[in-house]
């Protein structure tokens, strides 16, 4: 079995993860329970192809419950007092001047399993996520991206 690598989340995506577990558990698996049962109704179950998709389907949800009861047991949860606003960790937020484009930007630092580009939640893993750890207010960062390099100028850390 694959050692369970620790999950690291703000209080904000703990409850995220918590709510879908529980939206799973409480709501889809009936739904799923029912289309099964739907199904089965329908008589000849070797070849009926909503039957397979019922089954398909539950498979899936019980993977996901599986795969977010494994995030949520392995979570180390961050909270305010572990933010450091020295220095960039998982949980701080980050303003940084993007010196190509001369605009300003802010990334949340974020575990792997919350991240979201698109609401600005870049994961300690990603490229420019792992080369802002650890930086202070007035650092200049370099981020080896597919495109070239990025540089950045840190210009605030906040929680």
């Amino acid at each position: 079995m694959a050692h369970n690598k620790e999950v690291v989340l703000t209080v904000e995506g703990l409850k995220k993860i918590e709510s879908e577990l529980e939206q799973l558990k409480t709501v889809r698996r009936k739904e799923v329970a029912e289309r099964i049962k739907t199904a089965i109704a329908f008589g000849d179950i070797s070849e009926n192809s909503e039957y397979d998709e019922a089954k398909n389907e539950q498979a899936q949800v019980e993977e996901r419950i599986f795969k977010l009861e494994n995030m949520v047991r392995n979570a180390r949860v961050i909270d305010d007092e572990d933010i450091s606003i020295e220095s960039v960790g998982v949980g701080s937020k980050v303003k940084v001047l993007d010196l190509e484009y001369d605009e300003e930007v802010v990334y949340s630092i974020v575990g792997s399993a919350e991240a979201d580009p698109y609401e600005g939640k870049i994961s300690n893993e990603s490229p420019v996520g792992d080369a802002l750890l650890g930086k202070k207010v007035d650092d200049m960062v370099e981020v080896q991206v597919p495109d070239g390099v990025i540089k950045y100028k840190v210009l605030e850390i906040s929680r």
